[in-house]
């Protein structure tokens, strides 16, 4: 008899028969992969999902590990006295086999943050082009995964990842600060390195807080319930595409230079002769133009000469805010929309042509200052020729329009991040975290120290590991002219992240000397790693003769109209760098009022004064958000972190 199911059973039992299959195969964690790197000298997890009460045996290192997967169909083993070396094979045997290649033990660094740690090798390509033209290390190795949020529940394991070791198919995305920091350990002690990239370019500390810590905080405690309703993202998001499809729409339909299609103003041979001039770079809020938000077309013609003529050509144009369409002689060369991405255009040999071409920018500006960020590189150039684009522009108002506030950025929502980027790790046994982050937060730089001494207690917390080591980068010198600040913002925040050292096995790296005034992310990315490697070592590896940081106050004493200052990490002296006179010192009385200072070296100490003050009660250095030029250092060429003698003053 021939029985014939209904086409909702059939479905039924394919979705039980497959259920059944993949509850029946042995799964593993997307960070127990090929490649992978294990902690060396410690007790080791590995760990997965089959069906309940499966049967698994692990073989590995000549040794071989049992265990049977319980009623929900989870499984571990632990492995312990794994000594560095590699590679290795490990296979488990169950229903079914797998075999895990090329396994390497040596130390494993959670990198974390956002977008500094994020930055890739490949984003600075023309910076490090040795670096990453000698890259080829099988013993660094990146397992790079996008964590993602959630808002509901910790997940057991990353929608993407995978190991890769340091080469160049994995340059694009190997964090540039991970790799430096792990190429100084390597060469110190040949032990192998893998590196956990999990971070989110503008994500906020709170955002990677557990639920269970975050209601210390109970304002974020409460905005994290809002969001586990679908409902209200789905609400959020829509409102936030109408608002911002509408501000588009809009922006195009009243933008005078498409409205007539026969006379657009990319067109090379459009009548500019009433367009305004203005020099680039630099912001339209500083012409007539004023203050407004909008749409801005800017022109130039330039002369090319012959030897630039049928020749690939790069159009650098610096960073420009917010968004910009680039056209050669009326061709439509590419766009970019964020004003944080370099531009470097690539132009085909048959665009430019001898004699004069035309450049058009459309510049499209959402809120505060619009224009062309100073400082960086506007250039056309060959192999063999290149011209400076830096000078007089033309321009003229397309449109204007309201400022365009940002959508909603789920990365800066409490417990999201830590939900989908930290709980799938905390399995894996670590050496310890490498933190760079900090720039979302620096306009709550007060609440920011309770914030972060959270965050670290709550990862030592989850990971169950005692006081692993905890690195992490104090924010650079930074003031973007098209962003309104308090003048002491990011000074205020680089005090917390001073004090966070009163926590255990912490570690700072100071980068006051290798910011930059206009990019939010400075290109310099070497001397971080290389600084947070010299904190790894002490802090870490238990390196007494490190000196592992530049100059951190210790105290003061006031002799005189003088104050004398003491330090701690002075190293072997500290020194003005390159011999120039102090500075960025300030002094102040009892009214509050500080006054530039001179101040020099004495027996390791630092003497303050300034003939107005005669009365003296604190000193501070470098207390600004860019304290440019600061050359307080240790004779080992680390920096002295700013600070204030007393936070009354």
């Amino acid at each position: 008899m021939i029985v014939r199911l209904k086409p909702k059973l059939i479905v039924l039992n394919l979705l039980l028969s497959i259920t059944v299959s993949a509850f029946c195969q042995v799964t593993l964690p997307k960070l127990i992969s090929d490649g992978m790197v294990l902690q060396r000298d410690a007790e080791v997890k590995i760990w997965g999902w089959a069906s309940k009460d499966e049967k698994i045996t692990i073989h590995f290192m000549s040794s071989t590990y049992q265990t049977t997967a319980d009623q929900g169909g989870e499984w571990e083993v632990i492995l312990s006295d794994l000594k560095a070396g590699g590679p290795y094979e490990m296979t488990f045997d169950a229903s079914n086999t797998i075999t895990i290649k090329d396994i390497l033990i040596g130390d494993v660094w959670v990198c974390s943050g956002q977008s500094n740690m994020g930055l890739s090798m490949g984003s600075l390509r023309d910076v490090y082009k040795d670096e990453i033209a000698h890259m080829d290390n099988l013993f660094i190795r990146q397992f790079f995964a996008f964590p993602g949020t959630n808002f509901k529940e910790q997940q057991k394991d990353f929608r993407f990842g995978r190991w890769q070791h340091a080469d160049s198919n994995s340059v694009r995305g190997l964090t540039a600060v991970g790799y430096f920091f792990a190429m100084n350990l390597y060469d110190k002690y040949k032990i192998p390195i893998g590196l956990i990239n999990s971070s989110m370019g503008g994500s906020s500390a709170e955002a990677w807080i557990s639920e269970e810590s975050i209601k210390e905080f109970p304002i974020y405690w409460e905005q994290l319930q809002r969001f586990k309703e679908d409902e209200y993202i789905e609400k959020i998001n829509k409102q936030d595409d109408e608002r911002v499809n509408n501000w588009n729409r809009i922006l195009k339909q009243n933008d005078e230079g498409y409205k007539n299609p026969q006379h657009t103003w990319f067109h090379p041979a459009l009548n500019a002769s009433d367009w305004e001039t203005m020099q680039v770079p630099g912001y339209w809020a500083n012409t007539k133009l004023g203050n407004i938000n909008g749409v801005v077309w800017f022109r130039k013609e330039i002369d090319v000469p012959t030897d630039m003529v049928e020749k690939p050509a790069l159009l650098k144009l610096g960073r420009i805010v917010d968004c910009d369409s680039v056209f050669i002689n009326g061709k439509f060369i590419g766009s970019i929309g964020s004003q944080y991405a370099s531009r470097a255009y690539k132009i085909s040999d048959d665009v430019l042509k001898e004699g004069k071409n035309t450049i058009v920018i459309r510049v499209i500006n959402y809120i505060r200052k619009g224009g062309f960020v100073p400082g960086k590189e506007y250039e056309l150039s060959t192999d063999d020729h290149k011209i400076n684009l830096a000078g007089e522009w033309q321009y003229k108002l397309g449109t204007r329009a309201e400022p365009l506030e940002d959508r909603l950025f789920l990365g800066k929502v409490p417990s999201g991040l830590f939900n989908a980027g930290i709980a799938p790790v905390l399995n894996y046994r670590i050496k310890g975290v490498v933190w760079y982050q900090g720039e979302s937060n620096t306009s709550r730089a007060y609440e920011h120290y309770d914030l972060f001494k959270l965050l670290i207690k709550d990862w030592r917390e989850n990971w169950q590991q005692g006081d692993f080591p905890f690195l992490y980068v104090q924010l650079p010198n930074f003031v973007e002219v098209n962003v309104e600040r308090t003048q002491y913002d990011w000074a205020i925040f680089r005090e917390s992240q001073l004090k966070a050292l009163a926590l255990p096995k912490t570690g700072m790296a100071v980068t006051i000397d290798v910011g930059e005034f206009n990019d939010i992310h400075p290109v310099k990315k070497k001397p971080v790693g290389e600084r947070l490697a010299l904190a790894a070592r002490k802090v870490a590896y238990g390196d007494i003769e490190v000196v592992y940081s530049g100059p951190i106050y210790k105290s003061m004493e006031v002799d005189g109209n003088k104050v004398i200052l003491s330090f701690t990490n002075k190293g072997s002296g500290l020194i003005s760098k390159n011999g120039r006179r102090l500075n960025w010192f300030e002094i102040c009385g009892i009214d509050n009022v500080f006054f530039p200072a001179e101040a020099k070296i004495e027996n390791d100490k630092i003497i303050v004064w300034s003939d107005k003050v005669s009365a003296p009660v604190a000193v501070r250095y470098a207390w600004a958000n860019n304290p440019e030029g600061a050359n307080l250092y240790n004779r080992e060429g680390l920096p002295a972190t700013p600070f204030r003698t007393s936070e009354l003053y």
